[in-house]
């Protein structure tokens, strides 16, 4: 038994293929199939989820944490009675309640899943949601997307249909939009774009100011730096929001809050639809950009498609629909629950990994983000980042290019492996790096260096390094629990031997201009010249380089000029 599971920002929900051949929830709370994304954790240590942790949320916010989703790849702890918690180990708390309401549920043992990510989920974010899983003693057999999640669901019931699909999915959290194709029992992905930090939690938050700012005009502030008043709030604010889905006004009242001094405060306010719309306007229209995005990437127009799928809670707001109507001129369609979409399209991918299903759907999904290397300009001092996978790019990839030495008796290379739309290495994510050593000594270009990048469907990137005298070295990033042989920690590992330049031979006439380049990096803030800053760090690490592997003093001292010319350019 392989199930889906859909661990979302605000609820989380479980599914699998039943003996018809159909997904099916679970239900997790009574008849419930759709469980709160929220963990309390008791005095003893030990965890409550759901609707019973999300009522701790007011009397004790400190002990309880909800939206975890969106912590993922922040590397930030979370802190309860006096224990850290990484977000994973959150998140693992639900998936565990989960499995064993499906256990119950199905009177067999649960161990194996497919769980639903964002599309727009950059490599550490699926990195986390796997250990998540492996955490909460599963095997994870698949990261989906969770747009591709809510497609394949729409696609079990259209096995015959030919139709370009957008699929618009707002959720608690975070926003994808993704452009599909669907023909003859095929699910082939042609796009993803999207928003990790726009969702229904941000409209609740803008509630949540209007209400602020509304009484500290009237000069009765709400307390909102109190944690139970904050929850409070919150809370209000979401049911606000999802009230006015269906009514033209909904009144919040909140009586007797209290501060730190004992002082009370009531709300009582109502707000109308229009109120509403007019606070979250300007983020629902935004998302025009992911739309526009997302069809240039698959090499569509509007009038190209021929359905849009709502998928997530948020779409189910009347002005959401409005905007979609507009924007790209026809009536959007909720031929799927936009709740259960993602799960039920996590189940039918289990199914098809199992063989339990056996229909003979074929899916076909992209790489969201650009995969490059890092290399150096010709003739130059500058780096940036080299495209072997472009975003969108239908998955599994493999592509590999060639490269040369940039210095004189060069013997060691660094290969890095980057996440991101940016043109340097400074504007994007860094997945990992290792190094090729022993390369035969010789004028620079003189050593041919092939890179292959094979990208797999779960975003397993596996970064192989070949020299043309035979050396070559590997790494996989975004695999938890790997062999660190495999894969080891590079970085670090390149910036200690990098640091051996101060124990090269002459080295001490160039201590001081590296100490003032460092020193100028550490001041470095958001209003000096990126591109200037990331010259900067390449020309001192290139200088460090040089003196470590003795290059010729001419060229040393031509870095050294290009150091402090940049440290001039930045002061």
């Amino acid at each position: 038994m392989i199930v889906g599971i859909d661990l979302g920002t605000s609820t989380s929900e479980i599914a699998y293929i039943n003996s018809q051949g159909q997904p099916e929830p679970i239900p997790i709370e009574g008849e419930s199939f759709i469980m709160p994304s929220v963990v309390y954790i008791n005095k003893d240590g030990t965890p409550e989820v759901g609707t019973a942790a999300q009522e701790k949320l007011l009397p004790e916010p400190e002990s309880t944490f909800q939206e975890v989703k969106r912590m993922f790849g922040q590397g930030k702890k979370l802190t309860a009675r006096g224990k850290e918690y990484t977000p994973a180990k959150i998140s693992s708390f639900i998936l565990s309640h989960l499995v064993k309401r499906a256990e119950e549920y199905l009177g067999e043992k649960v161990d194996r899943a497919v769980i639903t990510v964002p599309a727009y989920f950059n490599d550490k974010q699926r990195k986390e949601t796997i250990e998540a899983g492996e955490l909460a003693g599963l095997k994870v057999e698949r990261i989906l997307n969770e747009p591709t999640a809510a497609a394949l669901e729409y696609g079990l019931a259209n096995m015959m249909s030919t139709k370009n699909v957008l699929v618009y999915d707002l959720g608690g959290g975070t926003l994808d939009v993704t452009v599909l194709e669907l023909f003859e029992g095929v699910v082939d992905v042609k796009s993803s774009c999207g928003n990790n930090a726009l969702g229904g939690k941000d409209f609740d938050e803008l509630i949540m100011k209007h209400l602020v700012k509304t009484y500290a005009d009237k000069r009765k502030p709400i307390p909102i730096t109190e944690p139970r008043v904050a929850n409070n709030l919150k809370l209000e604010a979401e049911i606000c929001k999802k009230a006015l889905s269906e009514a033209e006004t909904y009144k919040v009242l909140m009586p007797f809050l209290k501060d730190r001094h004992g002082k009370t405060i009531s709300v009582d306010e109502t707000i109308t639809r229009k109120d509403f719309e007019k606070l979250i306007g300007s983020l629902v229209s935004s998302t025009s950009e992911q739309i526009k995005t997302a069809l240039g990437d698959a090499g569509l127009e509007k009038k190209d498609i021929d359905l849009v799928l709502l998928v997530g809670g948020s779409t189910r707001i009347p002005l959401v629909k409005a905007f979609l109507k507009e924007e790209l001129e026809f009536e959007p369609e909720t031929f799927v629950d936009p709740d259960l979409a993602v799960v039920k399209g996590a189940a039918i991918e289990a199914g098809i990994i199992s063989g339990v299903l056996n229909e003979d759907i074929v899916l076909s999904d992209v790489c969201p983000y650009t995969l490059s290397t890092e290399v150096l300009e010709s003739y130059g001092s500058m780096t940036y980042c080299d495209t072997l996978i472009p975003r969108n790019t239908t998955i599994p990839a493999k592509q590999t290019k060639t490269y040369q030495t940039a210095h004189d008796n060069q013997v060691i290379v660094r290969i890095s492996a980057y996440q991101g739309e940016g043109e340097f290495p400074a504007e994007n994510y860094l997945l990992g790096a290792f190094e090729l050593n022993g390369l035969p000594p010789g004028p620079r270009g003189s050593v041919d260096v092939d890179v292959t990048f094979e990208y797999d469907l779960n975003g397993v990137l596996k970064v192989y390094a070949k020299a043309s005298n035979g050396i070559d070295n590997q790494m996989t990033v975004s695999v938890v629990g790997q062999d660190d042989k495999e894969s080891p920690d590079v970085p670090d590992v390149i910036e200690s031997k990098i640091n051996d330049w101060k124990k090269a031979p002459g080295a001490d006439k160039y201590k001081s201009i590296i100490n003032r380049a460092e020193a100028r990096l550490s001041e470095a803030s958001d209003e000096d010249d990126g591109e200037i800053i990331t010259e900067l760090r390449s020309a001192m690490e290139d200088l460090k380089l040089g003196i470590l592997e003795q290059w010729d003093n001419k060229e040393l001292e031509s870095l050294k000029a290009e150091v402090l010319d940049l440290i001039s350019d930045l002061s």
